[in-house]
């Protein structure tokens, strides 16, 4: 399943504003908003709770009053209504500061019926303040508290309405009892509980910012250790970091790290061995050219003095090819940004053979080039170009270094042929001979610099052991390999020798 490319989009900016403004304030940058979000709500949760308790705690005292005074009704002898209010009623109804409470009982009359609307008012006030704020909703049964704001002089008011049906000796009266304090402290307790609540919060995004900066501070402390110990090791100091001391989420990049210095010393390494080899092959060829220009030099009769200057240019030329040789080994050792191109390998392998030909004749030697058979022809005869995807330079330098070891090693007389043969997913250039060959035991070995496998037999002494280094070095360079094989059999029942280039096909 492919990533939405919003989730690309959002990666791509994650990277490019990581190295910029480091991890601690992105961190913090995506951790805000959502804690403050989540604050936000639980706040207005907690507000909303609180309110809830609040005017619970404000009504139920508003309440009690009305009730004391709702029980304090009575019939008098002549059947008329008077208030019997206790002490403590008083007290409760009585005003302080910041908190002013109003009250009114009053007859309703006619008395009206449960569920016919509001009465026709005012009634007769038996005691309490004038023009007190009706109910907008009448309460459905008697004794049942209707809460409710309001304004009362300016003032505003919470107000709690109770109405009660009275019967004694036949008569039945009804009266409404109303109760209203300002709502001054109740707001003032919501405004507290309100800043109390933002307190806390800017007082929890403090502390998470701390948190988070603290904790990313540890968590990068064991990346500061590794960044001393890299900067104190000297250069030559190429022992792997230790990743049990970083933390886990780390641990992937130590590992690449160490896998970079491991390659890293083994690219050390193999160049410290190919200048020391280097520097060995190349001292033997100068002094010997030393010994024979001096030769050259001391020497009176002509004759001889040409055939030291002779042997010398002989000398340089075997000098020249080693230099050359070296020089493609280096070249294949490193790392190129050239990309491949499709290259076609039937072009190639004529182009290398006619490079030898002229070598071939001199050394009286058969040189011949066998390009892909008709598979990769069409239906009216056309061939088709069957190619690889490689670097031609390389491919014909690697393909020419084959072709130069087999007419180097094989004797003259020899059938030497260049082939080019299909595969389903590589392509086949093969250099196949009826020379001496070389016994499988000494096949891979031959690929390594300067080892003159086959030198022990007597065959081509004179070789640099660089041609099979260079030709393997340069097809891996492409994707491919570079094998050695059984060639063609000999009269004498002995094989020869077959050096494949395996490239992948294009």
């Amino acid at each position: 399943m492919k990533p939405h490319p919003a989730n690309w989009r959002l990666f791509r900016l994650i990277d490019v504003v990581v190295p910029r403004v480091g991890i601690r304030p992105l961190l913090v940058a995506l951790l805000l908003p959502g804690i403050i979000g989540l604050l936000m709500i639980d706040s207005w949760n907690d507000y909303r709770t609180l309110s809830e308790i609040t005017a619970e705690a404000y009504d139920s005292s508003l309440l009690e009053p009305a009730r004391v005074l709702e029980s304090s009704v009575e019939f008098a002898n002549d059947l008329t209504l008077r208030i019997s209010a206790p002490m403590y009623a008083q007290v409760l109804l009585e005003s302080r500061a910041g908190l002013r409470k109003y009250y009114r009982v009053e007859e309703i009359d006619p008395p009206i019926a449960p569920g016919r609307g509001s009465p026709v008012l005012p009634g007769r006030a038996l005691i309490g303040m004038p023009d007190m704020p009706m109910p907008p909703q009448w309460p459905a049964e008697a004794g049942e508290p209707v809460f409710y704001d309001s304004v009362y002089r300016n003032d505003p008011v919470r107000v709690v309405a109770i109405w009660r049906d009275l019967f004694y000796r036949g008569a039945h009266r009804q009266v409404l009892v109303q109760v209203a304090e300002s709502m001054g402290p109740r707001l003032n307790a919501e405004e507290r509980g309100r800043q109390q609540e933002a307190l806390r919060d800017a007082r929890m995004v403090v502390l998470v910012v701390l948190l988070v900066w603290l904790g990313v501070a540890l968590a990068l402390r064991p990346l500061y250790r590794l960044r001393n110990e890299i900067r104190s090791r000297s250069p030559q100091d190429l022992k792997p970091l230790d990743p049990s001391r970083v933390p886990n989420e780390v641990v992937p990049l130590v590992e690449a790290v160490n896998h970079h210095i491991a390659r890293y010393g083994d690219m050390l390494a193999e160049q410290s061995a190919f200048l020391a080899d280097a520097s060995h092959q190349l001292r033997t060829p100068l002094a010997i050219m030393l010994t024979q220009a001096e030769y050259a030099l001391r020497e009176r009769d002509p004759q001889r003095m040409r055939e030291g200057l002779h042997a010398l240019i002989e000398q340089l030329g075997r000098t020249r090819r080693l230099t050359e040789q070296l020089l493609s080994l280096a070249h294949a050792s490193h790392e190129d940004e050239r990309t491949a191109q499709a290259v076609d390998v039937d072009e190639l392998a004529r182009a290398v053979v006619l490079r030898y030909l002229p070598l071939a004749r001199e050394k009286k030697q058969d040189l011949g080039c066998l390009t892909s058979p008709a598979p990769d022809a069409d239906e009216g005869g056309a061939r088709w170009p069957l190619v690889v995807q490689g670097i031609e330079a390389e491919l014909q330098e690697a393909l020419s270094n084959l072709v130069h070891n087999a007419l180097h090693y094989a004797p003259p007389g020899a059938c030497i042929t260049v082939s080019v043969e299909p595969g389903e997913t590589d392509v086949l250039l093969a250099v196949t001979d009826d020379g001496p060959g070389l016994e499988p035991g000494l096949r891979e070995r031959a690929f390594g610099r300067f080892d003159r496998a086959g030198v022990e037999k007597g065959e081509g002494g004179s070789g640099s052991g660089l041609g099979l280094a260079i030709a393997r070095a340069y097809a891996r360079r492409n994707g491919g390999d570079a094998t050695l094989e059984d060639g063609e059999v000999r009269a004498d029942g002995g094989v020869g020798l077959r050096a494949v280039l395996r490239l992948p096909r294009g």
